[in-house]
């Protein structure tokens, strides 16, 4: 008997006893590939000797000190990394627990900021359909999943949601990306002025969307397009790099690959990649000068956050990363993973899409290819997909629709930033079994 409230209460889940590179075990010593990294968090993989000691030197010298009374040096070396490696405009980082702490403390951050300038009457958030923003409440009503808000829906706070740019699903025939992409940011500014601009404070979205549409990338100058128009219209945009971002999509920020920079910016899982709960918020000058030149402080704050041990986590994966060259590495392997997906399942009756970017990788299923048909949630594909593909010693990441019902199970791969090609293709060749027992037990 377990007295772990657990996610699943009648779930039994093997033990997990150990780690090492691509692969966790199980206290029968069982190894299981991790293919996605737990939820997209270890890009380094298990029990990489780097992590490990610079967290004992750090255990050696200070485990915690309050914010309310000092910095750490690694603290603030954490922040000149970050700072430094950031996009145009980030000049200070405030670090957290974790994402969804991170994107409430954005939205603090942002309304805080109209506060500041004068601008009080703005309060109101514009995020997408589909989203995933973190389980807080805040953050809970900032995404756009259905499935999650459902019953909390009395306790969050009014928020507005436009379509995803998702070109599988939303994308007409015979509309080029870029006119998809002009058409899909003109949502953002007809909600806008819906609103009204003046009551608006933030635009938030992932970059690239994560676990709850199966790695979804813009399309064409989509960003670009919602950057133009956040600053026509004084808003904030605010991109959720928690889950894609720190070198997953093949740069350390994936906003970096369509040319934007917000204003404020999530980040955390692959930022410590596992070995401490980490997360931080990147913050514009802007948004920096309007507290310090008014209140003079930001007006939140955690117990744990700037954790000297977490940081010296997270400072030691970024480091590995800069000094193994992982950013090339994640593009080179991404592209092989793309490649073996597309062999794999390419032509498969029930596989609709592959997207993605880096080893940032989605494979949206369906009942029918040419009508795009999604399965019938009763029968909870997903979760059969998860299930077989364990047992072939393979851990992915799969999901349910919906967006009204129009999306359907997909299943998200975001493997550790691995340099072997055995392992892609053991990867990809297990997914395929996982794949035909789910799908013979779906269509009995």
């Amino acid at each position: 008997m377990t007295h772990i409230l657990h996610r699943q209460i009648n779930a039994v889940l093997p033990v997990a006893s150990g780690g090492k590179g691509i692969e966790l075990l199980d206290s029968n010593g069982r190894g299981y590939i991790d293919a996605s990294g737990g939820a997209a968090v270890s890009c380094l993989g298990h029990g990489h000797p780097d992590v490990i000691a610079a967290m004992h030197r750090q255990a050696d010298t200070l485990a915690y000190a309050h914010t309310s009374f000092f910095t750490s040096d690694v603290a603030e070396a954490l922040a000149d990394r970050l700072v430094a490696d950031a996009p145009a405009g980030i000049s200070h980082a405030y670090f957290v627990s974790g994402g969804s702490e991170a994107i409430e403390a954005a939205l603090k951050m942002a309304r805080q900021y109209f506060v500041e300038i004068g601008q009080p009457q703005r309060r109101n958030i514009i995020a997408r359909k589909q989203s995933y923003h973190g389980n807080t409440l805040g953050a809970l009503a900032t995404g756009g999943n259905e499935w999650r808000r459902a019953q909390f829906r009395p306790l969050l706070i009014e928020t507005h949601h436009i379509d995803p740019c998702f070109a599988y699903r939303f994308q007409e025939a015979g509309e080029t990306d870029e006119d998809y992409a002009a058409r899909s940011a003109q949502a953002l500014e007809d909600k806008i002025i819906e609103l009204g601009p003046e009551t608006v404070m933030a635009f938030v979205a992932e970059t690239v969307v994560g676990a709850t549409a199966g790695a979804v990338p813009p399309v064409a100058d989509y960003l670009r397009r919602v950057r133009q128009i956040c600053d026509r219209h004084g808003v904030l945009l605010i991109l959720d790099e928690v889950m894609c971002g720190m070198g997953r999509t093949g740069m350390l920020h994936a906003c970096e690959q369509d040319g934007v920079a917000p204003d404020l910016m999530t980040i955390a899982k692959g930022l410590g990649g596992g070995y401490q709960p980490i997360g931080a918020v990147l913050l514009s000058r802007k948004i920096f000068d309007a507290f310090a030149s008014g209140s003079g402080l930001f007006q939140h704050g955690h117990t744990y956050i700037c954790h000297p041990m977490a940081c010296a986590a997270a400072l030691a994966v970024q480091e590995v990363i800069a000094r193994d060259k992982l950013l090339d590495n994640v593009k080179a392997m991404g592209a092989y993973l793309a490649r073996r997906l597309g062999e794999r399942f390419g032509n498969h009756p029930h596989v609709g899409d592959i997207r993605g970017r880096g080893l940032f990788m989605g494979v949206e299923l369906v009942e029918d290819r040419s009508s795009k048909q999604p399965f019938d949630p009763k029968r909870k594909l997903h979760a059969r997909i998860k299930k077989a593909a364990m047992a072939n010693g393979l851990l992915v990441y799969p999901m349910g629709g919906t967006i009204d019902g129009a999306n359907g199970d997909h299943v998200l791969l975001a493997p550790p930033f691995i340099s072997d090609l055995a392992a892609i293709d053991a990867i990809v060749e297990r997914l395929g079994e996982a794949f035909n027992q789910a799908f013979r037990g779906s269509l009995d």
